[in-house]
C-alpha cells in the first residue's frame, strides 16, 4: 500500500500508468467489452467486481488528459435505435470536471466499431465489471507540467 494512492490501484495498474507517455491511450472497459480479443497486442488488467467510474476516477488521479488536442476523452456511442441507459456518461462528466475542468466539450463520441478499431491500438485495456451498456472510456494521456 502507498499513501495518497487509491487502493484501487494495484501495482500492476500503476506501472502501466507510469510507463505510458504523453499521447498514449488507456481504455476503461464494461463487463461486455472483448478486452481480450481487441487488446491482444496491449496490457490487459482485469478489475472485475469494480466499475468504470470508480476506476475512471482514481486513474485521473494519477494522470492527465492530454493538453494538446481537443477531445482527450473517448466514449462509445450508443448504436442507432438502442434505447440502452446512457447516464453513466453524466458520471463520467463530473468526474472529468473535477480532475481536468473539463465537461462534455473534450468527450469525442465513437461509434461502435471505430471505437474498437481504436482500443486496438491503446497502451492497455482495464476490464471492468461494469454491468451498464456503453460504460466504455479511452483516456489519451498528458504531459505533467510544471
Amino acid at each position: 500500500m502507498l499513501k495518497g494512492i487509491s487502493p484501487l490501484i494495484s501495482p500492476e495498474l500503476l506501472k502501466i500508468l507510469c510507463e505510458m507517455g504523453h499521447g498514449d491511450e488507456i481504455v476503461i472497459a464494461d463487463g461486455n467489452f472483448p478486452a481480450e480479443s481487441v487488446g491482444k497486442n496491449a496490457k490487459v488488467i482485469r478489475m472485475d467486481g469494480h466499475n468504470v467510474p470508480e476506476v475512471l476516477k482514481a486513474v485521473l488521479e494519477l494522470i492527465p488528459l492530454d493538453q494538446y488536442v481537443e477531445r482527450p476523452v473517448s466514449l462509445m456511442d450508443r448504436v442507432p435505435g438502442d434505447s440502452a441507459d446512457v447516464s453513466v456518461w453524466k458520471e463520467y462528466e463530473k468526474i472529468i470536471f473535477a480532475a481536468e475542468g473539463k465537461g462534455m466539450e473534450s468527450v469525442n463520441m465513437l461509434e461502435r466499431f471505430e471505437f474498437y478499431r481504436q482500443a486496438e491500438s491503446a497502451y492497455a485495456i482495464i476490464a471492468t465489471g461494469e454491468r451498464r451498456q456503453y460504460a466504455n472510456v479511452i483516456l489519451k494521456k498528458g504531459c505533467v507540467l510544471g
